[in-house]
């Protein structure tokens, strides 16, 4: 019988994005697809069976023949097994290569229109990691980079737009900053907020600095908390970037390398930066740097009014102690290999590892 077949992240991700039909099925144990999953797909628990080649481990699993099926294990082995079995009962399928590892790379985007800027919202959609492109009078900023820099050229040949300057929200501790390899390809000065330990040059942003593209401002507003860095970035009193520090449906998580004590002290500069966040017009659209769902391939953005998150993330109403005391009962297990996640990133130098080892793994940025 021939060997089973096989199919790239891109080119799932291109039928995906193109709406062409394909029933993507998740083998993985239940407690896997709960971390992180394909948008779209079927969950069929067939692991252990697979693993002890039953090739009756599909019993009671019916689709339609005429559809291409995609199989899918966390690292593209036992998926090729399935893949075997449903090919040898007649279905037209292909087991997806490096599994959840490779589609932790995979990306879709979504675009936001206003009078005078757009911002294009690039999302992995396997890590859950948004950045942000914004264009002005053929003018542009990248911020969070997050993918491989061709991604972000691509539409910056599209909109016929200049580089102007590239800038991170903090230093990462999920997924490698390719904030230092864009600018540094595009000849764009990079900016970094302060305090932080990079080895590499970069220019400091301070509190209220101001940055000029086209004809729109971007103020950079200090809020620390998910790390003593941490930025925020308002664009024309229109549009908040908070990168891990607000989300639409959550708070940053103050712990990650920090004790007890220090966590408690960041809790407490979170909320204070969450109380100037929320001062902000309550019709400024907050564009997080993180989601903790996957990203479907919609094309419509992850958004939120500052006056919706305030009426629907319940710990925004706390008082200070409480908010403090609930943070710190809710935290998340920590990402998959942060500290050498930060360590890279700070060093800025990628060359001696595979990003889909290191990145692999669910999004734990948020407290909700």
């Amino acid at each position: 019988m021939a060997e089973a077949k096989t199919i790239d992240t891109k080119t799932l991700c291109n039928w995906l994005e193109t709406g062409q039909p394909v029933s993507i099925l998740d083998i993985r144990p239940l407690a896997e697809r709960m971390e992180w999953y394909i948008p779209g797909s079927i969950h069929f628990n067939a692991y252990d069976k697979l693993k002890k080649n039953d090739t009756e481990a599909f019993n009671g699993l019916h689709l339609d023949k005429a559809v291409p099926v995609v199989t899918f294990c966390a690292g593209g082995r036992m998926s090729l097994v399935a893949a075997k079995i449903l090919q040898d009962q007649g279905y037209n399928v292909f087991s997806l290569e490096a599994g959840m590892k490779g589609w932790s790379l995979a990306w879709n985007t979504a675009a936001m229109t206003f009078g005078n800027f757009k911002v294009i919202q690039f999302r992995r959609t396997g890590k859950g990691c948004l950045s942000y492109l914004i264009i002005s009078q053929n003018e542009a900023a990248v911020i969070d980079a997050s993918i491989v820099s061709e991604a972000y050229e691509k539409y910056l040949l599209a909109e016929k737009a200049v580089l102007k300057f590239v800038s991170e929200t903090h230093i990462h501790a999920d997924h490698l900053s390719r904030s230092k390899q864009l600018a540094a390809k595009n000849n764009a000065p990079l900016f970094l907020p302060i305090p932080n330990k990079v080895s590499f040059t970069s220019e400091p942003i301070t509190d209220a600095a101001i940055f000029q593209i086209g004809n729109i401002s971007i103020k950079a507003i200090q809020t620390p908390g998910h790390t003593i860095e941490s930025i925020s970035f308002l664009i024309d009193d229109k549009v908040l970037l908070t990168g891990d520090t607000l989300f639409i449906n959550g708070v940053g998580r103050p712990d990650l390398k920090a004790n007890n004590d220090e966590a408690i002290q960041k809790s407490k500069m979170l909320y204070q930066s969450l109380k100037k966040l929320l001062a902000l017009d309550e019709n400024i659209i907050v564009l997080p740097a993180h989601t903790s769902q996957p990203v479907d391939f919609d094309n419509i953005p992850i958004q939120a009014t500052i006056g919706n998150i305030k009426k629907t993330v319940e710990m925004l109403q706390l008082k200070e102690e409480d908010f403090i005391n609930t943070i710190l009962q809710r935290i998340p297990p920590t990402p998959a290999n942060y500290l050498s996640i930060v360590e890279k990133n700070i060093e800025g130098d990628f060359s001696d590892i595979n990003p889909i080892d290191l990145e692999a793994g669910a999004n734990r940025c948020s407290i909700s």
